[in-house]
């Protein structure tokens, strides 16, 4: 029986070792940066969206166009929290310092105060390019 315990132990101490990922395919060029939203505006060509920058201090404005949340490619996500989750934020996420793609985390209530409604007209396209290399965001 003793020696039973103490074969498990050494198995418990020795597995992680061999538990490692080597693979050449790792994540390890991927980071992300998480910032909280002030407001998301939909509108037909995508969302616009306010996010606090830095201390918090600075609001700052980015469109993320409707075509990546359609697209194959997968350039945006659009999630909704739980009834009792928290404010809503914003992840963009780099591979290598390069854009890869973004999640906007969003109330699920439109009637909530974070979503807001732009008048009909309003010029919007300096807000929006198709170019996914020019998506960078202010932190």
């Amino acid at each position: 029986m003793k020696k039973l315990i103490i074969v498990l132990i050494f198995l418990a101490l020795i597995s992680p070792v061999f538990g490692q990922n080597n693979s050449s395919n790792d994540s390890s060029g991927m980071y992300y940066v998480n910032v909280p939203v002030e407001r998301v505006y939909p509108s037909s060509e995508g969302y616009i969206v306010q996010y606090r920058t830095g201390s918090g201090a600075v609001v700052s404005t980015i469109g993320i166009p409707l075509s990546w949340f359609t697209d194959p490619s997968g350039a945006a996500e659009l999630l909704r929290l739980p009834t009792a989750g928290d404010w809503p934020t914003m992840s963009v996420f780099y591979q290598d310092g390069k854009f890869s793609h973004v999640r906007l985390y969003v109330h699920r209530v439109k009637s909530h105060v974070t979503w807001g409604s732009i008048p009909v007209g309003t010029d919007l396209s300096r807000f929006f390019t198709a170019d996914r290399e020019s998506f960078d965001i202010r932190h």
